[in-house]
């Protein structure tokens, strides 16, 4: 990695270009976004967190620790830490959690000295390997990237820049555009609707300028995701159990019930290789599993009793099409993982448990957030 992710790199950042950093990161987003005139403010006061902690504190200068899970991922890196170099924000550390991997992945990162590798020795899966980096990371700002991404210039920049703005948001969705079709989404933030299920806002959507205004919605994208160490210090890091798939949801079920928003941020630009790092039949499996994971764990006893005819309709649903196409390898990867979901629940009923007690909202704003369009806007 360049000097620019060195301690060295310091000395060759003029002083006009730190203020440069912090003041165009912040004109880029909109200038009217003060919490307090948001339309937030239309719910209850339980909805709002407090914010008056002294442990919320300028992030102008703060350490950014981007950590990058690695499986097999040699041909992705280079271009990924490349983009890494260009940022404009200084003070960065880059982390790669190294899941086993066989191919040449270690002779790639060692033309990059600055970055720092955690050779893991076997596959922890996802959850794992962006945990053991959450653990290594020094930064107050810690970030999720996939490998087979490549991030704008400013996207550190205008992350740090948001943290500092708004004391409320825990987390920071990307806009994440295709890497072969850099104008069509991925997701511009991801929702989750009252049936329980999970999906991209925006996704195959040609980027016509719908999305180009911040606004709260329910999750940030792993693979791009954002994270103010401290509401991570207070919900916990990934969910180790979920290994692939949905780790991100459930952990923004988290991040939501205890009262911390999801900013997404349309100035933080992420291109990615979709399905590149993940896919067929492995991923079939962990989502018909993890679905009911997040559920079991997240979905509240208000809401179920609201829309529970919803919630067992649309997984029900998900379940009768992958038994009409049993004969294919996905679908009964499919029908495997809901089986293990629902021999998991009693697990998962464990964790709810502490979930639910340190839930912060009321009804009315889980509801607004999972209803059309699935968004809160600033202003």
């Amino acid at each position: 990695m360049n000097e620019r992710m060195s301690e060295s790199a310091n000395r060759r950042i003029s002083k006009s270009a730190n203020q440069r950093v912090s003041k165009s990161a912040n004109q880029r987003i909109s200038e009217s976004a003060e919490f307090a005139d948001s339309s937030i403010r239309s719910f209850t006061d339980s909805s709002i967190r407090s914010f008056a902690d002294s442990s919320i504190r300028s992030f102008a200068d703060s350490l950014i620790s981007v950590i990058i899970p690695n499986w097999n991922g040699a041909h992705h890196l280079p271009t990924c830490l490349d983009s890494l170099q260009r940022q404009t924000y200084p003070h960065i550390e880059v982390i790669v959690a190294d899941n086993g991997s066989q191919d040449d992945s270690f002779a790639v990162l060692a033309r990059y000295p600055a970055v720092r590798m955690l050779a893991l020795g076997e596959n922890r899966g996802f959850t794992g390997a962006c945990n053991a980096g959450f653990r290594a990371a020094q930064g107050e700002i810690q970030v999720l990237l996939n490998n087979d991404t490549e991030a704008d210039p400013h996207w550190l920049e205008t992350i740090a820049a948001t943290f500092d703005r708004h004391p409320e948001v825990g987390l920071v969705a990307s806009k994440m555009l295709l890497f072969d079709r850099r104008d069509t989404f991925h997701t511009a933030g991801d929702y989750v609707t009252v049936d329980g299920l999970a999906h991209n806002r925006g996704v195959w959507q040609k980027d016509e300028g719908q999305y180009d205004r911040p606004a709260y919605v329910f999750s940030a994208c792993g693979g791009s995701a954002a994270y103010r160490k401290t509401m991570l210090d207070a919900i916990g890091l990934l969910d180790d159990d979920f290994f692939f798939s949905f780790e991100d949801v459930d952990l923004a079920w988290r991040a939501q019930l205890a009262g911390w928003r999801c900013l997404y941020v349309p100035d933080a630009v992420v291109y990615h290789k979709l399905k590149a790092s993940g896919g067929g039949v492995t991923a079939s499996f962990y989502d018909g599993r993890n679905r009911i994971y997040t559920l079991t764990k997240n979905y509240p006893a208000d809401l179920w009793r609201r829309y529970w005819r919803a919630v067992l309709g649309a997984h029900l649903k998900l379940a009768w099409e992958a038994l009409r196409m049993w004969r294919g390898a996905a679908a009964r990867a499919t029908l495997r993982g809901i089986a293990a979901g629902m021999w998991g629940i009693p697990k998962m009923w464990w964790k709810r448990r502490a979930i639910q007690a340190a839930r912060r909202v009321d009804t009315a704003y889980l509801e607004h957030l999972m209803s059309p369009p699935y968004e809160i806007p600033l202003t």
